[in-house]
């Protein structure tokens, strides 16, 4: 071979080996920076939302609360409930929550300056809540006018209190109850407990309890219709994280737990 075929293949080489230097590089440039991104992939935010809620959904909620921290991993929800008239105290003190669901929207109404926009995710309706086997044979509203029926009610500041008195006025019913509890759940445990005859309870809670009560329907044009307004509060530290958990509660997926519970479509 001669001298200047050598030199020529020599220099083709190092053409190419100066060539693969760049490349290589920019190879492990590319992997590196691949790998770092796969590392700081950020995790779910963590976020803690308070949710105020009328007692009539305490198992519905409790339900609903799990199904929504399946799908927003990182979300965790956490409820008080009580009776609409003790949340809204609690909001206008200032207590630390994120969203807000009342059994009625004349509570909701009245804590405007404290809330977002709300919006009607549920509906329900009142039924007589008689004691285990009914032994009084309770069968309509005027039943309970019977002095000898120890008849419970929530009082008129809680929605189904105030709903009770709408219905029994209407009918001119006169009920003079023998306690006035401050939630829905008050009034159904003192039925079940058998320290009441009689009570008049939301549908839902009513078959929540099984065989301990007997349900007593009340036609519908001597019932009362409940709406359950949810809404963001402005106090809350979470606003987005509020906002879309109350859009998820009139979602198909929220709306076939609450519909499945007895609730009624808003």
């Amino acid at each position: 071979m001669s001298p200047i075929t050598i030199r020529r293949r020599t220099a083709a080489a190092a053409l190419t080996a100066a060539l693969l230097v760049p490349l290589a590089a920019c190879g492990g440039k590319s992997d590196d920076k691949a790998a770092a991104a796969a590392e700081t992939t950020p995790e779910p935010k963590a976020v803690n939302l308070t949710v105020l809620a009328a007692s009539s959904l305490t198992d519905v909620f409790k339900a609903a609360g799990e199904e929504y921290q399946k799908t927003h991993p990182g979300t965790k929800i956490t409820f008080s409930f009580a009776g609409s008239q003790e949340l809204a105290a609690q909001v206008k003190q200032g207590a630390p929550a994120d969203a807000l669901v009342t059994a009625d929207t004349k509570t909701m109404d009245g804590l405007k300056a404290e809330t977002g926009n709300a919006t009607i995710i549920a509906k329900n309706r009142l039924v007589i809540a008689a004691g285990k086997a009914n032994p009084f044979k309770i069968d309509e509203l005027k039943d309970l006018a019977d002095t000898k029926i120890k008849v419970v009610l929530a009082a008129p500041e809680v929605p189904v209190g105030r709903y009770s008195k709408q219905i029994l006025d209407a009918q001119k019913i006169e009920v003079k109850p023998v306690s006035q509890e401050p939630n829905v759940r008050a009034v159904l445990s003192k039925v079940e407990l058998g320290e009441a005859d009689a009570g008049l309870v939301y549908k839902t809670d009513s078959a929540k309890s099984g065989d301990k009560v007997v349900t007593v329907e009340i036609p519908d044009d001597q019932n009362a219709v409940a709406s359950y307004p949810a809404a963001t509060l402005k106090q809350s530290k979470n606003a987005t994280d509020a906002a879309a958990f109350v859009t998820w509660l009139s979602s198909p997926e929220a709306q076939k737990i609450l519909q499945d519970a007895g609730f009624q479509k808003a």
